[in-house]
């Protein structure tokens, strides 16, 4: 019995219904997508999903979101498990790394893949720990409260000095899909942290958790959890904020996966220290 070559698979871009497919590989793969993430996905970039196929049967895929005219993230790098060895995953790559044209590539990799990353150009910035546990019994604390569609001019900037690049179609779809919950933190008439949390295929998964300083992410933590005490909870904090290393402990969560983040060059100053949650491994 042989198997299909590389030049058997035809490589597409994707509909979000095709993502219903690649969202059950990705839950097999123990990475807990969240339930309702490909119309907030779609919305950033509807051209940077690919697809690959062979007899019109989904056997690879993976995204190559654009942001701006600098940055790209790349996830979703997955080939059916009985097709695996056979060149599908790098003739999908190549086709969908193309998207990002000349654009500076961020992705969040898993353990396995880091070092075919790095034969790629990515290296390595720093660490992703999954921390997951029992969300607490806690009440909501006071100077937090829901966010509201006339906060997102706001949100939109205080998400854009949290990361690489804007994103402000991500996010106004994010805040509001569904299962979806939005808390937002300030001090007077600023600003000073938001978070949300959102139901996933295992359990809960709180992303983004972005805050000036630690006394923001822990009310807005709480805030997070206050109604899901009991329930599983993870959040992907990296490893370099020991603040929200130490408010993922305090809570009673443990490590339970790691990935990577890697660039394939530099991507523009942003305030790392207030990042205490990824907001997806997925998209960034």
């Amino acid at each position: 019995m042989t198997s299909p070559a590389p030049q058997d698979l035809v490589v597409t871009q994707a509909t979000l219904a095709d993502w219903a497919v690649v969202g059950g590989w990705a839950a097999a793969e123990g990475w807990n997508p969240g339930l309702s993430d490909g119309p907030a996905f779609f919305a950033q970039d509807p051209e940077g999903f690919f697809i690959g196929r062979i007899d019109g049967e989904p056997v690879s895929a993976i995204s190559v979101v654009n942001y701006g005219s600098d940055y790209a993230f790349l996830g979703f790098y997955l080939v059916r498990p009985d097709l695996r060895g056979h060149g599908h995953g790098l003739a999908t790559w190549k086709t969908a790394l193309a998207h990002a044209g000349d654009r500076t590539v961020g992705l969040d990799g898993v353990v396995a893949q880091q070092d075919n990353y790095r034969q790629s150009g990515f290296e390595l910035a720093y660490r992703t720990v999954r921390f997951t546990g029992t969300a607490p019994v806690t009440a909501a604390p006071a100077g937090v409260r829901p966010a509201a569609s006339a906060d997102l001019a706001a949100l939109t900037a205080y998400d854009g000095a949290c990361t690489p690049a804007d994103r402000p179609r991500f996010l106004a779809e994010w805040l509001t899909a569904p299962g979806h919950r939005a808390f937002v933190r300030h001090d007077g008439d600023r600003l000073t942290g938001y978070g949300v949390i959102r139901p996933g295929r295992d359990c809960l998964r709180i992303g983004p958790l972005f805050a000036d300083a630690a006394d923001d992410a822990r009310a807005l933590f709480a805030a997070l959890t206050a109604d899901a005490a009991g329930r599983e909870v993870a959040i992907d904090v990296p490893e370099p904020n020991a603040a929200g290393v130490a408010l993922a402990e305090e809570a009673g969560f443990s490590p339970s996966f790691e990935t990577a983040r890697m660039y394939t060059g530099p991507v523009r100053e942003h305030a790392r220290e207030r990042v205490f949650g990824v907001t997806t491994l997925e998209l960034g």
